[in-house]
């Protein structure tokens, strides 16, 4: 079976950081997209980053450039979410999840997903 495990968030207040964690088992790791997704309180799910692990291919959404980063274990199957700068804008559930196959519409489309973690809290204090 396919599991995917978030871990690391937490409360920081705002300029800190945090370092997310997803573990993955049940499928080719080598072989898929891995993304990071998060979702506030009233607000649709928003795709963050993304590693496409075939070839280390990077994606990462405008809001977070230059602040996260996304990079993988190949020897461990985890994929990170390195958080730097966070603001409280950032507070959300984080979530990673899998795809297997292509990404129909594109890696921030979240439905483009077959697999999902059961998602980790990053709360930002201002």
């Amino acid at each position: 079976d396919v599991q995917l495990q978030a871990s690391g968030g937490g409360l920081v207040h705002t300029g800190g950081f945090l370092r997310l964690s997803c573990a993955a088992s049940g499928f080719r790791f080598d072989y898929a997209f891995i993304g990071w997704f998060r979702q506030a309180p009233g607000r649709e799910r928003e795709a963050v980053s993304c590693i496409r692990t075939s070839d280390g291919y990077l994606y990462g959404a405008d809001s977070v450039k230059g602040r996260f980063t996304i990079s993988s274990d190949y020897d461990n199957h985890r994929v990170y979410l390195q958080m730097n700068n966070l603001q409280p804008e950032d507070t959300a559930v984080y979530y990673c999840a899998a795809a297997v196959n292509d990404l129909t519409g594109g890696w921030k489309n979240w439905r483009a997903y077959a697999y999902w973690g059961q998602g980790t809290l990053v709360t930002v204090s201002s």
